[in-house]
């Protein structure tokens, strides 16, 4: 069996996750994609590899067509991992914001 990429390494280069957020807005083909970078569409598609990977995106054949998806439900699995730190951040943000009262008002 063949390991999967760790997801965290996967969105960690700033190429994918330009290509996550573009696949936010919609299914890509291969070409659709590369056309946003840079770089040779092989380089795209070694990123998209990654990403197909470790299961952030999922590909359709649909006619002579492949299209590349967003898998929401892998990037949920993200959105739980952050959610402890997010509170972290608010509460910590929040304290922020008491303290620039404090001073504005003084």
């Amino acid at each position: 069996m063949i390991a999967r990429r760790d997801v965290f390494q996967a969105i960690a280069d700033p190429t994918r996750r330009t290509i996550l957020s573009l696949l936010l807005a919609q299914a890509m083909t291969p070409n659709a994609l590369a056309e946003h970078f840079n770089s040779s569409r092989q380089a795209v598609s070694k990123h998209v590899s990654v990403l197909a990977d470790c299961g952030l995106v999922r590909q359709e054949q649909s006619g002579r067509e492949i299209y590349y998806h967003l898998n929401t439900k892998k990037m949920k699995e993200i959105d739980a991992w952050l959610e402890p730190f997010r509170k972290l951040w608010e509460g910590r943000f929040g304290q922020l914001d008491t303290l620039l009262d404090k001073l504005k008002k003084q």
